[in-house]
């Protein structure tokens, strides 16, 4: 059995897999879909862009989804290669992803990147009233959808710190279920964290050293 069917099975039907392919070949992403996996996490739009074919060439219901940060002049490209965009960091983010999603006719499903963290180097809305209102300032977008949150865990082996950022990304996410009730997706956890983040709650895990290797 693969490193990615062990972990789909040991997280269960509940908790989504999303295989991050960063740095990997098109070959090593093909292997893995060959294994039952169908949309692939990605850091960058450039690197999606040289790797992946258009969409309407990829093989049967392959997806795949930007988790990386997501510069503004990058977001009309974006918008055309990927189904779901992970790291909304911004309203004004938000705003442009729903222009240019319209231009082409198209409905993005996004998450809220929450830095539950609070270190500077990650992005991420740093204030939770601010994640809430752009989630309420969504609902007249008629070209995004907001889905759900994003985090990513401290960098560190502290379990307890780990935990902590979790469960304050699981109690904003039932918070913002209050303004949006349909919000379905709470996206935390990697490699190194991704059991915790299934303890404390999590939907989606985004596991990519596990399933490909180290990175290139």
């Amino acid at each position: 059995m693969s490193v990615y069917a062990d972990i789909r099975n040991e997280v269960g039907e509940n908790v989504f897999l999303l295989p991050v392919s960063k740095t990997k070949s098109y070959e090593a992403v093909l292997s893995v879909y060959s294994e039952g996996a169908k949309c692939f996490g990605e850091n960058r739009v450039q690197e999606i862009e040289r790797k992946f074919p258009s969409p309407q060439e990829r093989p049967d219901k392959m997806e795949v989804y930007l988790i990386g940060q997501l510069q503004k002049n990058k977001v009309r490209k974006a918008v055309s290669l990927v189904s779901r965009i992970e790291s909304v960091d911004s309203y004004s983010l938000l705003e442009l992803i729903d222009k240019e999603s319209a231009r082409i006719g198209k409905v993005m499903d996004v998450l809220l990147e929450y830095n539950s963290s609070g270190e500077g180097s990650k992005s991420g809305f740093k204030d939770r009233a601010e994640l809430i209102e752009a989630l309420r300032s969504s609902l007249s977008m008629e070209s995004v959808n907001v889905i759900g949150l994003m985090t990513v865990g401290p960098l560190t082996d502290d379990e307890n710190l780990i935990r902590s950022s979790f469960r304050d990304t699981k109690a904003l996410f039932d918070e913002c279920r209050k303004v949006k009730d349909d919000l379905s997706v709470l996206s935390m956890g990697m490699s190194h964290d991704y059991r915790i983040a299934v303890e404390e709650g999590s939907t989606e895990i985004r596991v990519g050293s596990l399933i490909f290797g180290e990175r290139a």
